[in-house]
């Protein structure tokens, strides 16, 4: 399995998971964070649609995953993240660590998804019955990733 696969096709979280823990030989924990794309509250969004520049996003984000390799001894990490137009409830991107201890592949996961979620150049744009509307940074974003700077 690629360290980072961006795609527009819709992924099975589950086999991925099964791919990846055949292939986690040594590992003593794997941890597993999935996307999904979030209904709204009133029920309105139509779909998500995330665009990118496919060579930008794929070296940003291989270098936030080595980051974590590294800092946090990986034995193995897998990102995937979706682009193009989704429907409520379809996973949008998924996360896999496999480490020697649980601690370290929790804390990766963690890391990696808050890095993806502020440092991954990616634009998305809701849409719904009222029209569209490009998504915002959050400042809870910025703050969750703050937490890992030394």
């Amino acid at each position: 399995m690629k360290s980072v696969t961006l795609q527009a096709e819709l992924f099975e979280p589950g086999a991925l998971v099964t791919e990846f823990l055949r292939a986690a030989a040594g590992a003593g924990a794997a941890v597993t964070f999935t996307g999904i794309v979030r209904v709204d509250e009133g029920g309105s969004l139509k779909r998500l649609v995330i665009e990118h520049y496919a060579e930008l996003a794929e070296s940003a984000i291989a270098e936030i995953v080595e980051g974590a390799r590294v800092r946090f001894r990986l034995l193995d990490v897998a990102v995937i993240h979706r682009y193009g137009p989704m429907l409520p409830d379809e996973p949008i991107m998924q996360v896999m660590t496999s480490a020697p201890h649980r601690a370290d592949a929790f804390l990766a996961t963690e890391y990696l998804m808050d890095y993806l979620k502020t440092d991954a150049p990616f634009w998305k744009k809701e849409e719904s019955a009222g029209g569209s509307r490009w998504v915002d940074a959050k400042t809870g974003d910025d703050t969750a990733r703050e937490r890992w700077a030394e």
